[in-house]
């Protein structure tokens, strides 16, 4: 048991239903919430005093806070994580909703990069936050490697896969490269390719390289950990992030900390820092799944929540992510029947396509 959910347990059923008339006031207004105003909504008659007491104990567990000197509560983020475990009430996903994003990703014309900016376009848009689309990644196996030389400091990584897709990618190969050393390291690596994708290889080069330092000269290794580097992608249509909706969260804060905060978030994710391991949030299990605040070291800046699911090919392969960022305070039981729903009918649409 989790300790959010032994701190429920052991309240009474006067604390729980204040904590959560709290939590729910602050997620639609942003506003503190007074004991006054909660005496008028409590399912118990009870008098402000005894909410001002029922307050302070949340508080003093770490799941309130006083922002101002009013005596108005908010839920701090640990608060906000418990409501989202124990508390929350995920509605089923609005018609109105379903008709937006059916509409907009209705088609499966075009390529998949373009039908992924439809999704990121009508995510932001139906939320009024900012979306986030990971693009799948190519993970078919690898027929044949090859490096070519374009210069003292340019090389080609040509990558031939077994479905007929061939990528050429462009990096900075060590200095001193010979047509032998790039011969070699390309026999390397097609020696271990066979049946595998670039993640499979990508996980056992090392090992590979570490047992077999005779086999591969100095020069060759460092090809290979040079080409594979490049593999990484940043940047490439393999591991492409794609962000809308900027507007809607610096339309939300008028503060200039906030907007700060906020920009710093998207230089973040407009440089592609993180791009794995936002994939790698999700891979823990399917299903959506929520990060408040600094849960996560890509929103921990900026203060803000991340609702993300994994998509999934025909074989139930997780192979990319649809997600909306917004404040701490998003109606979390609207947006996760969305992001939920975007995410089964991209992998629908992905898998129509194979």
């Amino acid at each position: 048991m989790s300790d959010a959910s032994k701190i429920l347990d052991e309240m009474n059923d006067r604390s729980r239903e204040v904590f959560r008339l709290i939590v729910e006031s602050y997620l639609d207004s942003g506003e503190p919430v007074g004991s006054r105003t909660l005496t008028r909504t409590l399912s118990e008659k009870v008098s402000a005093a005894t909410v001002r007491n029922v307050m302070q104990d949340l508080e003093f567990l770490g799941l309130l806070d006083s922002p101002h000197v009013s005596a108005g509560r908010i839920p701090t983020q640990q608060g906000l994580r418990m409501f989202v475990d124990g508390l929350l009430e995920v509605g089923d996903l609005g018609p109105d909703d379903r008709q937006k994003l059916d509409e907009t990703l209705g088609s499966n014309a075009g390529d998949v990069g373009g039908m992924l900016d439809r999704v990121g376009a009508a995510l932001s848009n139906v939320t009024q936050g900012a979306s986030l689309v990971l693009t799948p990644k190519h993970e078919a196996e690898i027929k044949h490697i090859e490096f070519v030389s374009l210069g003292h400091d340019r090389a080609l990584v040509v990558l031939v896969f077994s479905d007929g897709h061939v990528e050429n990618r462009l990096f900075t190969p060590p200095p001193g490269q010979t047509p032998s050393s790039m011969r070699e390291a390309a026999n390397f690596l097609n020696a271990l390719i066979e049946g595998r994708t670039l993640g499979d290889v990508r996980r056992q080069m090392q090992s590979q390289i570490d047992a077999r330092k005779q086999e591969i000269d100095v020069l060759a290794r460092e090809m290979v950990e040079s080409g594979m580097a490049a593999w990484e992608g940043d940047g490439t249509d393999s591991a492409r992030l794609i962000v809308r909706g900027r507007a809607n969260l610096l339309g939300e804060s008028g503060e200039a900390e906030e907007l700060d905060r906020i920009r710093t978030l998207f230089d973040d994710l407009e440089r592609k820092r993180d791009i794995a391991e936002f994939l790698e949030l999700t891979e823990d299990g399917e299903g959506v799944r929520i990060f408040i605040g600094s849960e996560n070291k890509l929103f921990s800046l900026s203060g803000s929540s991340l609702v993300v699911s994994p998509y999934m090919n025909a074989d139930r392969k997780i192979i990319g992510a649809v997600g909306v960022i917004g404040p701490t305070r998003l109606n979390y039981g609207r947006i996760v029947p969305i992001v939920d729903y975007t995410a089964q009918l991209v992998g629908k649409l992905i898998s129509d396509r194979s």
